[in-house]
């Protein structure tokens, strides 16, 4: 299991000191913070790593301190001025967002998320297709190279341990990159026990290596990388 970067935890303690009136001590930051990213498992962080996502967390508070937008005192922190208007920034531009998207399907289905990830590929420079063999999405480094590069599963229903199965064939056979997408924080949970083995997941050789994404996190990312599709193969080489 990997721990987010500690940039991307500044704006969730910003927004989560936001919603508490500004001010909240630290130690229910810790788990509130979880339910940011849905690659982390609540169950994983208190059995035995727990300090080191306190860690993650007390260095992207001493970030934010430095920058001017918390205040952190005896364990206690507390939103300045600053860190409140960066707030309020942000809210501004996802109600923007969603005034952009007004009217159109805001369902996410299977098949939806496939082709933004055939999208997302093309776009990093990769070939990608869609129901290749009986993977969800593939990518290959070009068309005629027969290794899969990075290997996705789509779970909106159905077996999740079917998925881990298809991903961990592909780690074994071609060392692939296995990424399991999934629609709700409910799967997310049983991911989290079928890859942990300290429970005896059947499929706990992946936890090292297997990447765990949200609809909504492909949604963004998607969106983000189509708007910079034009410039992005000039830096990446390709």
């Amino acid at each position: 299991m990997n721990f987010p970067i500690s940039n991307r935890l500044e704006l969730p303690i910003l927004q989560e000191l936001a919603a508490t009136g500004g001010r909240d001590d630290v130690r229910f930051l810790y788990s509130r913070l979880v339910s940011y990213f849905p690659q982390l498992d609540a169950a994983s962080i208190q059995n035995g790593r727990l300090e080191r996502w306190r860690l993650h967390v007390q260095r992207a508070g001493k970030e934010l301190d430095e920058q001017g937008l918390i205040k952190r005192e005896r364990g206690i922190w507390t939103l300045t001025k600053q860190g409140r208007e960066r707030v309020e920034s942000e809210q501004t531009e996802f109600a923007i967002f969603q005034n952009e998207i007004a009217g159109q399907d805001e369902e996410l289905t299977h098949q939806k998320i496939q082709l933004m990830l055939v999208e997302i590929g093309r776009v990093l420079g990769f070939y990608a297709q869609a129901e290749f063999e009986y993977y969800d999405v593939v990518w290959r480094e070009t068309e005629k190279t027969p290794r899969l590069s990075h290997v996705f599963e789509v779970q909106h229903k159905g077996n999740i341990d079917s998925a881990f199965a298809k991903l961990k064939r592909a780690y074994d056979t071609q060392r692939s990159r296995p990424f399991l997408i999934l629609a709700s924080e409910r799967d997310t949970n049983r991911a989290a026990r079928s890859i942990n083995p300290a429970q005896t997941g059947a499929f706990h050789e992946l936890e090292t290596v297997l990447t765990v994404l949200s609809f909504e996190q492909i949604r963004l990312l998607h969106r983000s990388l189509n708007s910079i599709s034009d410039i992005l193969p000039h830096f990446l080489g390709k």
